[in-house]
């Protein structure tokens, strides 16, 4: 399906390229930061193994994790999965690389060859695997020279450990360098995006998603529930936030991403519940349904820790959101004008183009 092409319908076993690759993904990807109880909560192995078997039996074949989940445990659950299953031919197996998974070594994080290499021979070795499909930079790491990262990657490629890359968390300047000089070099190119991205998470509306589509990477939005916040599950309190769930146990943790319980956040969460009351639909679906429609999106990454939510979650594409209840999402949510955005705004575009309506491309064009 081409980046111009409109999707009304949707099905977990519709499948569409990943950015300019001929990789090609379900529309929800199985996200597993929740497989394993190493990190206080989360699904013991039975739990998560029906959940793996649920979203394929669904038609599902994109499975994320990466080599930090659970202290390792995810990969180590999902490869004991796939070779119950003999499902590896069949399904798109994405993890990552960055972060230190031996404190006191500085070279067991990063994304510095040395431990590029070394993290994907752990990853394989406990996803029970010889190559991995997607291969995601985990972050941005500050230091090491991108030029670096894109040889290594290429090489991983040309060895067979790897098919395919994708950038996560990542300033957009940087991923533009890797991708220009992907293509001047010759090298692989990046074909995947992985950020946060949801109804009270949008700030990659004001450059990533103009870049992805410009530059050939599918957009794999995740936490797109906003860690629970659009389920509905909280709600806003005198004196505290009532509702029980991971958000409440992490949110003092100091980490700025779950940070959610806001004045603003809980205004888009009262028009959520609105609007999926008029559908008929639990906030989570609409939530869903929403961001799957946004542009440069391919593929966005669910978790679950029951088979309920699980199932809630891979309906969410079943039903269209109609003009005016979509609508007042978008209001409720976009993200405040800034500077120098303000200046693509369609008011000042206009002066730059003498008031002369300026359509792009032909009606007839659709991006390669």
């Amino acid at each position: 399906m081409s980046d111009g092409e409109d999707r009304r319908v949707g099905s977990l076993g519709t499948y569409y390229l990943l950015g300019r690759s001929g990789l090609r993904v379900s529309p929800l990807c199985l996200g597993t930061m929740t497989f394993g109880t190493e990190w206080g909560w989360g699904s013991p192995i039975e739990a998560a193994r029906d959940l793996f078997t649920r979203y394929l039996e669904a038609g599902g074949n994109f499975i994320d994790t990466a080599d930090g989940y659970t202290n390792g445990r995810s990969e180590e659950m999902l490869g004991q999965f796939i070779r119950e299953a003999n499902c590896r031919d069949r399904i798109v197996l994405a993890t990552k690389f960055t972060f230190n998974q031996d404190p006191g070594n500085p070279n067991a994080g990063g994304n510095a060859r040395k431990n590029i290499y070394r993290a994907l021979e752990l990853s394989l070795r406990r996803l029970q695997t010889d190559y991995v499909d997607l291969y995601w930079l985990h972050a941005w790491d500050t230091m090491t020279p991108v030029e670096e990262v894109m040889a290594t990657l290429d090489a991983l490629v040309r060895e067979g450990k790897v098919r395919y890359v994708g950038f996560s968390n990542t300033p957009a300047w940087y991923l533009a360098r890797a991708q220009t000089i992907a293509e001047l070099q010759r090298l692989v190119s990046v074909c995947a995006l992985q950020f946060e991205y949801s109804l009270v998470e949008r700030h990659i509306e004001r450059e990533y998603v103009a870049a992805a589509i410009e530059l050939g990477m599918g957009i794999c939005p995740w936490s797109p529930l906003a860690s629970g916040l659009l389920t509905g599950k909280y709600r806003r309190g005198t004196d505290e936030v009532e509702g029980e769930g991971r958000l409440r146990t992490v949110r003092d943790s100091g980490n700025p991403i779950f940070d959610k319980f806001t004045d603003r956040n809980w205004t888009i969460v009262d028009t959520l519940l609105e609007v999926s009351k008029d559908l008929g639909r639990s906030p989570a679906q609409v939530a869903l349904n929403w961001i799957t429609r946004r542009p440069g999106v391919v593929s966005t990454i669910i978790g679950a820790t029951n088979l309920e939510q699980l199932d809630t979650n891979l309906t969410a594409l079943e039903f269209e959101i109609p003009d005016e209840l979509s609508g007042r999402l978008e209001q409720v949510s976009r993200p405040e004008p800034i500077y120098p955005y303000l200046f693509f705004d369609p008011g000042i575009q206009a002066a730059i183009h003498g008031g002369v309506p300026v359509q792009r491309e032909p009606p007839w064009y659709r991006p390669r």
